[in-house]
């Protein structure tokens, strides 16, 4: 086997969007962790954030640090005290957020991150499943705890995550909502959702009130419209506005981090006390435990997320995060080892 593998890495948080691909060893693994060898890694906004250092307070790495947050692959190796798998299995995870590394070659894994592939999606497909669907269930599960015969609006929900969230949220017994574009119309409606709003021709501002969950996928500049929609006692959870209060104190941050975070948040915590709602962030993290549950949506659904037709190589990763960070995408971008 040879020693030395690609990683796209970089050495320190910069405004430059940019990476180079290093030969660096093939990582060991310790008895709790499984060797992967890479087959394909999806490339996500996460990444601009990881690079840029605007999540560092949330998550500060170690440099040089090899990027890249969910992978499929086949196990190659198993840590001795890992039973649950087996050498030769076809997984798929979102990386423990303190070690991330999909964009190489290998990678070393901790075997509860980890969840077998689905079994109706390639390599390719299932690369971008795992940060979406997780997020998907978390988001609805712990932040929103949502509750059957309640109402959820997701706009901004016609790409892999409201494809993911919808079928989670209809198990949930959840009426569904969902603005996008006109192109995921069919295949959404077809998912479960009970309502879709074609952003370009129906604003959703005018058109809905009273709904129990918004999850917002759209960041800062929606926020006042998506308050407005929600009926008090609500609850408003954002994949992308920015940390608050309360979810420094969930997470458990040291004291000084809390604080930091509630002076970011504060704004929009004040906005949405005033309309009675309460704000949520998240910041998805790993768990084989709900990848499984996932795997089985995926599966019994038929999910396939729709993926960008040009495919990336490791040496060609500067390419694919320039898409990511300032093209137009159609579908996930990923890279094919």
């Amino acid at each position: 086997m040879k020693t030395l593998m690609k990683a796209a890495q970089i050495t320190k948080y910069s405004k430059d969007i940019h990476v180079q691909v290093n030969d660096i060893p093939i990582p060991e693994i310790d008895e709790n962790q499984v060797l992967v060898k890479v087959k394909a890694a999806a490339v996500n906004p996460l990444e601009m954030l990881i690079i840029t250092g605007s999540v560092k307070l949330i998550q500060d790495y170690e440099f040089p640090l090899t990027l890249g947050n969910e992978l499929t692959g086949i196990i190659e190796k198993v840590g001795k005290s890992v039973t649950e798998f087996q050498v030769g299995e076809d997984i798929y995870t979102r990386l423990p957020s303190k070690r991330i590394g999909a964009f190489a070659e290998y990678a070393a894994i901790d075997a509860t991150a980890i969840a077998p592939m689905p079994k109706n999606l390639s390599y390719v497909e299932a690369a971008a499943a795992p940060l979406a669907g997780l997020t998907a269930y978390q988001g609805l599960h712990e932040e929103l705890e949502a509750k059957p015969g309640k109402s959820v609006f997701i706009p901004g929900g016609s790409g892999s995550f409201g494809q993911m969230a919808v079928p989670v949220a209809k198990e949930m017994g959840l009426n569904v909502i969902v603005s996008g574009n006109s192109e995921a119309r069919e295949r959404t409606l077809e998912m479960g959702a009970d309502q879709y709003l074609i952003y370009k021709t129906e604003n959703y501002v005018d058109l809905l009130s009273n709904v129990d969950y918004v999850i917002d996928t759209l960041g800062p500049k929606e926020f006042d419209n998506e308050l407005s929609i929600i009926k008090p006692g609500g609850k408003l959870l954002s994949l992308r506005t920015g940390p608050n209060k309360l979810f420094g104190k969930k997470r458990d941050f040291p004291f000084w981090k809390q604080k930091l975070f509630s002076i970011a948040g504060a704004k929009y915590d004040h906005k949405a006390k005033k309309h009675n709602v309460e704000y949520h962030f998240m910041f998805v993290r790993s768990d084989g435990a709900q990848l499984k549950k996932v795997t089985k949506i995926i599966e019994e659904n038929n999910i396939v997320p729709p993926i960008h037709p040009a495919l990336f190589s490791i040496d060609n990763i500067n390419e694919a995060l320039e898409l990511v960070a300032n093209g137009r995408p159609r579908g996930k971008v990923i890279i094919n080892f």
